[in-house]
């Protein structure tokens, strides 16, 4: 298979976690765990730590673009640079960093979350 072929594969099982990985902490918890984390670590006002963290998911979404360039081999130069486990990666990135930003904003992303979903899941099923 050469580099073209490659390219266009994407992953036909599903990644699975080491045995002796740790399992991991409820959604929420983890958000919380890593909003804490960062705010602990924090040197700007709460507005500057918002609109940073808004900046940051840009940057992801970016990263995820650029993987997904990497893993079709877009850039002749380049080649193919990524894989499409590395643009799930970049994928988890970029919820991860919109759950932490949501968190950031109000201290019910929990709530705030599921309800968006529930009305956006309601109305594009309701066809």
């Amino acid at each position: 298979m050469d580099h073209r072929e490659a390219a266009h594969q994407t992953p036909t099982t599903p990644t699975q976690p080491s045995p002796d990985a740790p399992a991991p902490a409820p959604l929420w918890e983890s958000v919380d765990a890593l909003y804490a984390w960062l705010d602990g670590h924090n040197r700007h006002t709460a507005h500057e730590a918002l609109l940073l963290r808004m900046l940051k998911l840009s940057e992801e979404v970016g990263e995820t673009a650029q993987a997904v360039i990497g893993a079709i081999g877009q850039n002749p130069r380049k080649g193919v640079t990524h894989t499409w486990d590395d643009v799930q990666s970049e994928l988890c990135d970029v919820v991860i960093t919109a759950l932490v930003t949501l968190r950031t904003l109000t201290p019910d992303a929990e709530e705030v979350f599921a309800s968006h979903l529930a009305r956006v899941t309601t109305r594009s099923l309701a066809q």
